[in-house]
């Protein structure tokens, strides 16, 4: 048996500790409101009929057999994730907010979350407190969904015309609530990160409404007098697990491990149709290629981790300069490229669109000029790496070509202007691009 220092001492090396004081006063705030709900629930004294026992049992038993199911998928899907995670697990949460009294429903969640995160989380090394945090949020929102029902249909939910205006009501305060506490947390953790790309496509939305549709059905298949006819909604939630899979792969086999940007060949097939989209909208679009100056130097004096570490933060330089449609990828080593996509009407002047695309380019340059990247999370130096600079050049659609491979190469050779201009600065079009052939020695100024 361990001696209370000894416990002490393992409770200060949770990981939940690590996080931001505000960030964690957060999380607890939300957590000790999800208890608080709980203890009211309890303390209410609302009868709990057997009726309701059986409904929430057979709720558990269906969501651990779903959670055995899709075992391995899960762990794989909640170990690679980087949007916003729709938790197929709410078809049973959701189900227990519309049929089951407060208490009970939050019962449910509580039950659901431990097993999920004994059999998912902690075998892919998900710290126990994300799970807390999550299991609160359900909490919360299970009350929410509730609270609406309470408010529009305190009698029969199902064979109304307004008993099924409530359980939409009741379907969006719960995926507002959730989504909210969710989102809040994430943009707190990470403020530069934009909250449309963690929330992912409108694709994970639809997921979302689908699921808890699920969970409406699952509810009114407990009203019946075949309650075991929920089962039958394990199989189309299986098929949902391997789809969202499918997805994930395909986006992993898309990316470059070491930045997260797309891969050059899924930059060039995604870029080519968004240039066709261009072309049928007559838009104009830009393609900026971006060589890090000198970047065999930071390898040099940090380490080759210290200089992955530029790399990584240059992307999310990149990501954060750009819309959410444009696409961002790495061609290899310390060369970017991007796709500028639906700059304006094709009417705008070839002159005006070379400017704009230069004007993000510029914008871009000055942003990782200004980067400061510490090694000590690499190599636990205390070291700055700053004075990291970009050339640049671009090209625009349809002025300098049609074709993805001219406006590649016309933004190359723009580079190559650039460095040849001192590096540190942008070139834009051909006319201010002559060939990489021109430079004597044929190629001096890589790099």
């Amino acid at each position: 048996m361990q001696s209370p220092r000894a416990s002490l001492r393992h409770v200060t090396r949770w990981p939940v500790w690590a996080i931001p004081p505000r960030l964690l006063l957060s999380v607890l705030v939300v957590e000790l409101l999800a208890i608080g709900l709980v203890t009211a629930d309890a303390l209410s004294l609302v009868p709990v009929t057997w009726t309701d026992a059986q409904a929430g049992l057979l709720l558990c038993g269906a969501a651990v057999l779903h959670v055995e199911a899709v075992l391995g998928v899960e762990r794989i899907r909640r170990g690679s994730q980087e949007s916003h995670h729709v938790d197929l697990n709410s078809v049973w949460t959701f189900a227990g907010a519309l049929l089951l009294p407060p208490v009970l429903a939050s019962a449910a969640v509580v039950v659901i979350y431990a097993y999920l995160f004994a059999r998912v989380q902690r075998p892919t090394g998900i710290p126990a407190y994300k799970q807390v945090y999550s299991a609160a949020t359900v909490v919360i929102a299970v009350h929410a969904a509730g609270v609406v029902l309470l408010l529009t249909a305190p009698g029969q939910l199902y064979g109304t015309v307004g008993g099924t205006f409530a359980l939409l009501l009741a379907l969006l305060a719960y995926t507002v609530v959730n989504t909210c506490l969710v989102l809040g947390v994430v943009a707190m953790a990470s403020p530069n990160v934009r909250i449309l790309r963690v929330l992912g496509s409108g694709d994970e939305v639809i997921l979302e409404i689908a699921t808890l549709s699920l969970g409406a059905l699952v509810a009114a298949a407990l009203t019946t007098t075949t309650p075991l006819a929920v089962l039958l909604v394990i199989p189309p939630i299986l098929v949902l697990h391997r789809t969202i899979l499918v997805k994930k792969l395909q986006e992993r086999a898309d990316t470059d491990a070491k930045t997260g940007l797309l891969n050059s060949a899924a930059w060039h097939s995604q870029s080519r149709s968004a240039l066709r989209a261009a072309e049928r909208s007559e838009t104009t679009a830009g393609v900026l290629v971006l060589d890090l100056d000198h970047f065999k130097i930071v390898n040099d004096r940090h380490g080759h981790l210290a200089g992955d570490e530029v790399l990584r933060v240059v992307a999310n330089t990149l990501r954060e300069e750009v819309r959410d449609h444009d696409l961002v990828g790495r061609f290899g080593g310390e060369e970017f490229v991007v796709l500028l996509s639906r700059l304006a009407d094709t009417d705008q002047t070839p002159e005006d669109a070379a400017v704009e695309v230069g004007r993000i380019g510029d914008r871009i340059r000055r942003r990782v000029r200004e980067l400061r990247v510490s090694s000590s999370a690499v190599d636990g130096s205390d070291a700055t790496i700053e004075g990291v600079t970009v050339s640049v050049g671009g090209a625009v659609f349809p002025s300098d070509g049609h074709s993805l491979t001219t406006l590649v190469a016309t933004a190359d050779a723009a580079l190559y202007a650039a460095k040849r201009a001192g590096r540190d600065t942008v070139r834009v079009g051909p006319d201010l691009a002559r060939s990489r052939d021109e430079s004597p020695g044929g190629d001096p100024l890589a790099g």
